[in-house]
């Protein structure tokens, strides 16, 4: 079996973003001041109780990028995430 090389092109996940905040020791608070995305839209994304516009997803993704997270793929399949090296 060949193993299929980690990515980071993918759409992120409700448990990404919750284990990036995490990490970051970030709040659904502090993540909403920095995106300008409401704190109740995240939250109901984490819980899975909707599923955010393409837009705020980059917001997301972006915000949690730029603060050091790394999300990692395998093809279309989420499968974790990682500290970038920020130097």
């Amino acid at each position: 079996m060949v193993k299929k090389p980690l990515t980071s092109a993918g759409t992120i996940t409700a448990q990404q973003v919750r284990a990036a905040r995490a990490w970051l020791n970030l709040s659904q608070d502090d993540l909403a001041a920095t995106t300008l995305i409401a704190r109740r839209a995240i939250q109901d994304f984490e819980n899975g109780k909707r599923e955010p516009k393409p837009r705020t997803l980059r917001d997301l993704r972006t915000a949690l990028e730029q603060a050091g997270i790394e999300f990692l793929f395998v093809g279309d399949d989420a499968v974790g995430i990682r500290k970038r090296d920020l130097n």
